[in-house]
């Protein structure tokens, strides 16, 4: 059941920028290190990461902060989400300094009408193939964007076999959230693909060869070497 590929509506921005994610972003950014470290992948000084759908720029300002020699670029489609990222930025400028926001869709990037100037180090994105209704767009723009070597990492819902399932984990994990999350979390569980079908679009994509694996109750994490 999918869902509107942009969030572009502002009171929904406005209560993605100001909810607390910190919890799940901390996971985020503790398991890509453990992969990158396993892999000595650790992005050099100079190198560019890429986060695409960063929405308020919650995990790119991570990046940054982590690796501050290197250069964070955050994209996404809607300029609402993108306007609180730079708002954000601005308050944190010293913290922030190679860190960029551009407002593009996928469909741009894998026609080649944006040009970064440089390949990617690492690729990343957090909730946002669910929100695609053509899953391959974020396959051919990873492949577009990483470098040889890059390391790439996705992590997204995974659907519940079932909407009572899918009930219990809004319940589980939203119960406090403001009600556009909440209803927009049961939309997203619905709107999330499985273990298989992701694999299934690795393998149409020429990207099998990376891994796809459950994390805790809801997750999808797809990462490898390109």
């Amino acid at each position: 059941m999918p869902e509107p590929e942009l969030m572009d509506d502002p009171l929904q921005a406005k209560a993605y920028a100001e909810a607390d994610f910190s919890c799940g972003d901390e996971a985020l950014i503790k398991r890509l290190q453990e992969y990158l470290i396993s892999l000595c992948k650790i992005p050099s000084p100079g190198s560019m990461i890429v986060d695409l759908g960063c929405g308020p720029g919650n995990i790119c300002e991570r990046l940054q902060c982590l690796w501050p020699d290197v250069m964070v670029l955050g994209i996404d489609g809607a300029q609402a989400m993108l306007d609180h990222a730079l708002q954000r930025q601005k308050a944190m400028a010293a913290e922030l300094k190679g860190l960029t926001y551009r407002c593009s869709n996928l469909s741009s990037l894998v026609n080649q009408c944006v040009d970064l100037k440089c390949s990617a180090a690492l690729v990343i994105s957090n909730s946002l193939l669910h929100h695609l209704h053509d899953p391959n767009l974020l396959w051919q723009v990873t492949k577009y964007l990483a470098a040889p070597g890059a390391f790439v990492f996705h992590r997204d819902l995974r659907r519940p076999l079932s909407t009572k399932q899918a009930i219990a984990l809004q319940q589980k994990h939203m119960q406090e959230a403001p009600s556009i999350l909440i209803r927009d979390y049961l939309a997203s569980l619905h709107a999330a693909f499985t273990l298989e079908e992701v694999q299934s679009q690795l393998g149409h994509a020429g990207l099998d060869h990376l891994h796809v694996i459950e994390v805790e109750d809801r997750y999808l994490d797809v990462f490898g070497t390109i």
